[in-house]
């Protein structure tokens, strides 16, 4: 699990549209977003928030990628869906989320069981991790993150 100030675990995983992503090939910033699952309502409100901010975040010269344990064909239906323009990679083996420690229990109704926490990565064009949002509101998360992005 990163911390501020420590390179970013590198990766390589499948993207929708047929893709792959690779971290340590990127020559801007990137926001890597974590969230638990395509087409529910909070993971759904985040990808269209960070789609209509992702011409500001590209002039702040940073790319956005979420990423969930959805295969790249459930990215597929969800970018459709709802028109998202952000990449999303699949990290179906959960490896991911292991390496950025998303991987988390979490409780509901009295239940616990292994689930991703919805977190945001800042990691700048040198691959150092910048900024970390753990246990995301969706409200005003995307436009706080976009601050962090234009204060690089």
């Amino acid at each position: 699990m990163p911390d501020l100030g420590q390179s970013a675990p590198d990766f390589t995983l499948p993207t929708n549209g047929g893709g792959t992503f690779t971290l340590s090939e990127q020559s801007k910033a990137v926001v890597l977003y974590f969230y638990p699952k395509d087409d529910t309502p909070g993971c759904t409100k985040e990808a269209i928030a960070f789609t209509e901010h992702l011409a500001e975040f590209e002039a702040a010269g940073a790319i956005v990628v979420g990423a969930s344990k959805d295969t790249a064909a459930k990215h597929d239906k969800f970018i459709t869906k709802h028109d998202l323009a952000v990449t999303l990679v699949s990290d179906a083996e959960g490896t991911l989320c292991e390496d950025y420690g998303v991987w988390v229990e979490k409780n509901m109704y009295g239940k616990t069981y292994m689930g991703i926490e919805r977190a945001t990565f800042l990691i700048d064009a040198t691959g150092v991790v910048r900024q970390i949002w753990r246990k995301v509101k969706v409200p005003g998360h995307v436009e706080a993150v976009l601050d962090a992005v234009k204060a690089l």
